[in-house]
């Protein structure tokens, strides 16, 4: 399992810029003007884990297969978005598609880039967007509940759960709260999720900045890490450029620019960590001779369940899980003498998946 993190912001605040650095291709134009991204652009990278190659070594598998996240680099939103204005209706129905919302923001001077309101302020670009997402929530809200009415009235179960919900959501964004403040309960999840509120989607603030504020960030980021940490969101300073540059260059080079620059890792893998944390995900592994395996599971996941994001087969006739934590793996240098140590276990239905575990499946066919 990935997930899919939409890259969202203003006109000419870096996102296409930092999504082709993510991704290393150029299929995103970045240009010096609004809606230079007409159609989504997608792009799929590796999520870095160390780990995935100290048990590739130690299980002489002959390949490496990493978890894959997915970026999805959304044309620039506008005030007015939620009326249409700038192609907004077709951006706010890509939002829709994604997990969770990586919102750039322009933390950099440069009279050379023009910002779309004429003056560099983070903390009000996430207002105005904020605000195009609550309005659509609203209007969408308003239009479903008025189709179901009728079901209601007939006593249609699922309709009066939807109702209470989407009253429940519409009472937080009339007060000029996003849907991520509502309290959901667990058999209401469901439904809730049903809804698509994008304003339900979980948020990462990514501060843009200057090169020369990478390492230390600046007013302008400082500013939103108070607003995220007011709002219970999280943040992360990148710089665009930086990021650019760094995906032109091989991994040794790339060290020794970061070093240079005084980072102690890129800011994709800073990005994807806390999208990771934003989102509950953590990763197992499987180790083999073939290949040793990352997958990237929810936080909580019972062993069948994570059995069933390698084939759907595994968690139906799912038997036993044999796991082995990847500091025994490691320490006591692999498989076999894990289990001649006593440290492999056999796991049944209800054993939670944790993060780090090396798992072997047994089930049936």
């Amino acid at each position: 399992m990935g997930f899919r993190m939409g890259i969202v912001g203003l006109p000419n605040v870096g996102k296409s810029t930092l999504f082709n650095a993510l991704t290393r291709t150029a299929s995103a134009q970045a240009a010096n003007f609004p809606f230079c991204t007409i159609e989504p652009n997608v792009g799929e990278v590796a999520v870095p884990d160390p780990r995935l190659e100290t048990l590739a070594e130690i299980g002489k598998s002959k390949q490496i297969i990493p978890t894959r996240m997915t970026f999805v680099d959304i044309a620039g939103l506008v005030k007015g978005a939620s009326k249409g204005e700038g192609l907004g209706n077709q951006f706010l129905a890509n939002i829709r598609e994604v997990d969770a919302i990586a919102h750039v923001l322009r933390c950099f001077e440069d009279g050379d880039v023009v910002h779309v309101d004429g003056r560099v302020d983070p903390v009000s670009d996430a207002e105005t967007i904020e605000t195009e997402l609550i309005i659509a929530d609203m209007e969408s809200l308003e239009k479903r509940l008025q189709n179901i009415t009728r079901k209601v009235r007939g006593g249609d179960k699922e309709a009066v759960q939807q109702e209470r919900l989407m009253k429940r959501a519409l009472e937080a964004l009339n007060e000029g709260k996003p849907a991520r403040v509502v309290e959901v309960a667990e058999d209401d999840l469901k439904q809730w999720r049903m809804l698509q509120l994008l304003t339900a989607k979980p948020v990462l603030y990514v501060c843009n900045v200057a090169e020369e504020d990478a390492a230390t960030g600046n007013a302008h980021s400082e500013a939103v890490a108070s607003m995220a940490a007011a709002q219970g969101n999280a943040h992360v300073v990148i710089s665009a450029r930086i990021e650019e540059e760094i995906s032109q260059l091989d991994a040794e080079e790339a060290a020794m620019f970061l070093e240079e620059m005084g980072l102690e890792e890129a800011g994709l893998d800073r990005l994807i960590k806390a999208g990771y944390q934003l989102l509950q995900l953590e990763t197992y592994f499987t180790v083999g001779p073939k290949e040793a395996r990352a997958w990237t599971i929810p936080i909580g996941t019972p062993a069948p369940k994570a059995a069933g994001v390698i084939h759907g087969d595994f968690e139906k006739g799912f038997i036993r899980a044999e796991t082995i934590a990847y500091d025994d793996f490691v320490s006591l240098g692999g498989e076999q003498p894990a289990k001649d140590a006593g440290k492999m276990r056999a796991e049944g239905k209800s054993y939670i998946v944790k993060d780090g575990d090396v798992l072997h499946f047994l089930f049936n066919t």
